[in-house]
């Protein structure tokens, strides 16, 4: 198979779709561009709630729940476990589906689970400055790298002491613009 950097691309509207896309100009190979899937979650130990201080650009320095793109041939809990040990050197047991935020500006499905430390032990990995517990009341609200996390937090406090809820999504009106 060719590599698609080897192609020659047009943008248009190819037959039988109805939405503009890269097309290749000699054969007609479409490159479909979709969006990316984020998966994380909101990680407790008893009321206390893990947080890591971003160490990479975008945010560099703000604070974020672990969460990352999903990887191929993977499944969504397991990508959040994996950016969970990634970001937090932290093993996680996930609860349940907790949010599913839509960022259309960077085309992104963010999927959020709840989740509580498997194992007391946690570090900064290196995507992360640092790694912490924070009391709700401790929460850094204004130093948060992104308003998914806001939104994400706000949903996990809302169902404390649930084991079922619906999925939570994006505000009313909110999408993720800074």
């Amino acid at each position: 198979m060719q590599n698609p950097r080897d192609f020659r691309f047009s943008r248009r509207i190819p037959d039988g779709d109805s939405l503009e896309r890269h097309v290749c100009t000699d054969c007609g190979w479409i490159h479909y561009t979709n969006p990316k899937i984020v998966v994380g979650a909101v990680v407790t130990d008893g009321e206390q709630i893990l947080l890591c201080r971003r160490a990479i650009a975008p945010r560099e320095g703000f604070w974020t729940i672990p969460a990352g793109y999903m990887e191929e041939r993977e499944t969504s809990e397991a990508g959040a476990m994996r950016e969970a040990m990634e970001e937090a050197c932290a093993e996680i047991r996930i609860d349940a589906l907790l949010a599913v935020y839509n960022i259309p500006r960077i085309s992104q499905v963010q999927l959020i689970y709840r989740a509580t430390l498997a194992k007391p032990d946690f570090s900064a990995g290196p995507e992360s400055l640092e790694v912490r517990l924070f009391r709700w009341e401790e929460i850094p609200w204004s130093d948060l790298a992104f308003p998914s996390v806001h939104w994400a937090l706000l949903h996990h406090r809302s169902v404390i002491g649930r084991e079922a809820f619906p999925a939570f999504g994006n505000p009313p009106g909110e999408l993720g613009n800074y």
